[in-house]
């Protein structure tokens, strides 16, 4: 927190400085002209200069050692003590030639690993889910990945590069570095929102590499769901009256939108979906705890600035490449157990999708959970029972071997 206020101020300095400079170049350049030059305009030129020179330097270095030292607290107990086989580490990694970052937490670093794939696309979680899914430390090796275009692997590729084919790819070289690191043969995945699509997609591909998936805010038909949530948003602006919103939703027209507005367009209903379901007093926990995430140790100061960079420019990038993608068509059989976790309040991926899925899928094993005080996020919502859900199905999978 420090680190960013130091920023904001040396960053309103640094404006202000560049302002005056502007100002005064321009004042001693037109006295120049008029041959009326004061030798005091240039001084105070000059050393507005320097000043604006040093708080860029000073910025720069504290933007540097920012990211430096990010990290991820150590492990601890109730009595604040670090188990001894604990693991606790802030890695960078290079996938198929990408650089990209991942967290691994843990209390026994021998314990069964469990990849955790973000939301997004474009968006990070890696402290969310530190803050939020504690729990599961205790029984996994919790890996978050920071995927190319998001958080700290925000310059992993040039946006303009990245395709869902890229996530599959480095989802995968990323499985693989986990299992020969902790000598795993499989390990276990959850996906929250798009990266419970991204899960999908990993474990229809390499179902060898996986005991058991756990979708959570459960995307199936991505255009399909647009248009749902459209419709939702528009539904409940008539309700209420709410003449703003439903004049904005009638000038991006219907989903699902291409080009280079496709967030702002889409945040028009989605963020009034967020908001609807925060006000909805049958949901726990409702929202995100955005200032206090991006506050995390985890981000630096670029990284901090990434964390939205990601939820805008990625998102629009990637999002209209998966209106084609329906799981109900695409991925009906699956060689392993799939269970998701839907809040019965959810408006935002439309629950009714997933259960459509489920009724088609042909899977070893499957089920939906349902959370009864949650909206699109159980596991922020009902993280205590979320954990206990998921132990549970994943102590089914081992008991079935």
């Amino acid at each position: 927190m420090v680190q960013t206020v130091m920023f904001f101020i040396l960053t309103i300095l640094s404006v202000v400085s560049l302002i005056v400079v502007l100002i005064l170049s321009f004042y001693c350049v037109i006295a120049s002209v008029r041959r009326k030059m004061n030798p005091n305009h240039f001084i105070r030129l000059k050393r507005t200069a320097i000043f604006f020179a040093v708080v860029m330097i000073l910025n720069a270095g504290l933007i540097t050692l920012s990211q430096l030292t990010a990290s991820t607290p150590p492990i601890v107990d109730e009595n604040g003590n670090t188990p001894v086989n604990s693991i606790a580490e802030l890695r960078r990694i290079e996938l198929n030639g990408r650089k990209q970052w991942i967290s691994i937490r843990g209390w026994d670093k021998n314990a069964p690993v469990l990849l955790f794939i973000a939301g997004g696309p474009g968006g990070t979680q890696m402290a969310a889910v530190r803050h939020e899914l504690s729990e599961l430390e205790k029984h996994f090796v919790v890996v978050n990945w920071d995927q190319p275009g998001s958080g700290k692997s925000y310059y992993a590729d040039r946006i303009k590069n990245i395709t869902p084919q890229t996530y599959i790819q480095d989802g995968y070289a990323l499985t693989e570095y986990l299992k020969e690191r902790f000598s795993k043969e499989k390990i276990y995945l959850m996906g929250e929102s798009w990266g419970s699509a991204l899960g999908i997609f990993l474990v229809d591909k390499y179902p060898e590499s996986y005991h058991a998936f756990i979708g959570t805010g459960q995307m199936v038909d991505f255009e399909e769901t647009e248009r749902i949530d459209y419709r939702k948003a528009y539904e409940i602006a008539e309700s209420k009256g709410d003449s703003a919103l439903i004049k904005r939703l009638e000038a991006n027209g219907e989903p699902p939108y291409y080009g280079k507005d496709v967030t702002w367009k889409s945040a028009v209903y989605l963020n009034y979906l967020s908001a609807y379901m925060a006000r909805n007093p049958k949901i726990h926990n409702p929202g995100y705890n955005t200032f206090r995430d991006i506050g995390s140790s985890e981000y630096g100061l670029m990284d901090k600035i990434n964390f939205f960079r990601g939820i805008i420019n990625t998102y629009n990038h990637v999002y209209q490449q998966l209106y084609t993608v329906d799981l109900r068509i695409d991925y009906a059989k699956l060689d392993v157990p799939v269970y998701f976790f839907l809040g019965r309040h959810d408006v935002n991926a439309p629950t009714v999708l997933a259960e459509e899925y489920v009724e088609v899928l042909d899977a070893p094993d499957k089920g939906i959970v349902w959370f009864e005080h949650s909206g699109h996020s159980p596991w922020i919502n009902e993280p205590a029972e979320f954990v206990e859900e998921a132990l549970k199905c994943f102590l089914k999978i081992k008991t079935q071997k």
